[in-house]
């Protein structure tokens, strides 16, 4: 009796390990996800931010020459 509880415990052991490097590998996909999306809004910020700055400078008067 005391091998099957032994073994049990074991096996119990192992299953919290394993569900531990399950919910730890979840935060790390989640983490690198939200990393991602936030670079790519910044970088689609970055762009229009881009594009409106060359519509304002092409808006402005040609300096006059003398």
């Amino acid at each position: 009796m005391r091998n099957i509880e032994r073994v049990t415990s074991v096996k119990s052991e192992l299953l919290d390990i394993f569900m531990s490097m399950q919910v730890n590998e979840h935060a790390e996909r989640q983490r690198v996800s939200a990393q991602r999306s936030l670079r790519a809004r910044r970088g689609i910020e970055l762009h229009r931010e881009f594009q409106q700055l060359t519509q304002e400078i092409e808006d402005l008067p040609e300096p006059e020459l003398h």
